[in-house]
C-alpha cells in the first residue's frame, strides 16, 4: 500500500458528471493527480470514449463510478466501460456477473457495500454487517471497495477503520470529502485512495480547479 492515500479527481457535481468535464480536464492535465474519472450519466458515450482517451493520452488511470443498484444497469455501465477502455470501475452493488464482466475485460472491479440508495448515493447499514460484506466480497475476487464513507448515516471514522482494518484490498473513500479535516480522518484510516469531485466544483480547497487539486495532493503527501 502506498504511505499516503490517492486523490482520484472525479469530474462530477452531486453524482453527476459535468457537462464540461473536457473542458475542466484540460486545464488540469498536468497536475498533480494521477486518477481521474467520472460517473455514467450524462455525457453522451462518444464523449466519453474520447475523454477517456485524452486521459490516457496525457498519462492518467481511469475510473468510472456507477451509480446503478441493478445488475443489468451495472453490467450495462460496465460494458460502456470497457468500450471506453476505461482501468477501474467503481460502484454497483456487486454481482458475479459484473465481475466477470471486469476481469475478462481487463477492468479492476471496486463495487459498493452497504445498503446504498439515492443519487446523490447514502450509505446505511451496521459496521459490522459492512465490515462482513466487505469480507465475503474480496473473498469473491474484487479488486477493491467503494466506501461510501462521509455519506453513511453512522459514525464515518469508525466504518471506515473497520473495513480497512478488515480487508487486504484497496479501500477508496468516495463522496463528500469536502475540508482539511476530512482529509486528515481519510489519510488516519489507512484506505488507498479517496475520491473529490463536487468539493472542487464548489471551492472548498481554493479557487482555480488545477490549483485545488495540486494543494490537495500537497497535502495528504505531507503526512
Amino acid at each position: 500500500m502506498n504511505k499516503h492515500p490517492e486523490l482520484i479527481v472525479m469530474l462530477t457535481w452531486h453524482d453527476y458528471t459535468v457537462e464540461n468535464a473536457a473542458q475542466v480536464f484540460e486545464q488540469c492535465k498536468d497536475s498533480a493527480a494521477h486518477y481521474w474519472g467520472f460517473k455514467e450519466h450524462p455525457l453522451p458515450h462518444e464523449q466519453m470514449r474520447q475523454l477517456y482517451k485524452r486521459m490516457h493520452d496525457c498519462g492518467k488511470t481511469t475510473l468510472m463510478e456507477v451509480v446503478a443498484y441493478t445488475e443489468p444497469e451495472g453490467l450495462e455501465a460496465a460494458q460502456l466501460a470497457a468500450e471506453c477502455q476505461c482501468d477501474i470501475v467503481m460502484g454497483t452493488k456487486y454481482s458475479d456477473t459484473i465481475r466477470d464482466y471486469c476481469h475478462s475485460h481487463g477492468l479492476r472491479y471496486m463495487p459498493f457495500v452497504g445498503t446504498v440508495t439515492g443519487r446523490p448515493s447514502v450509505l446505511q447499514g451496521t459496521i459490522d454487517d459492512i465490515v462482513a460484506e466487505a469480507r465475503a466480497l474480496v473473498d469473491k475476487g474484487v479488486d477493491g471497495i467503494d466506501l461510501l464513507a462521509y455519506r453513511y448515516t453512522g459514525d464515518v471514522v469508525a466504518l471506515m477503520q473497520a473495513v480497512t482494518a478488515a480487508v487486504t484490498v484497496p479501500v477508496v473513500m468516495a463522496g463528500s470529502i469536502d475540508s482539511r479535516e476530512r482529509l486528515d480522518q481519510v489519510s488516519q484510516s489507512g484506505a488507498w485512495a479517496f475520491t473529490i469531485g463536487s468539493a472542487f466544483f464548489e471551492h472548498r480547497f481554493g479557487q482555480e480547479f488545477a490549483d485545488q487539486v495540486d494543494a490537495v495532493c500537497h497535502y495528504v503527501s505531507r503526512r
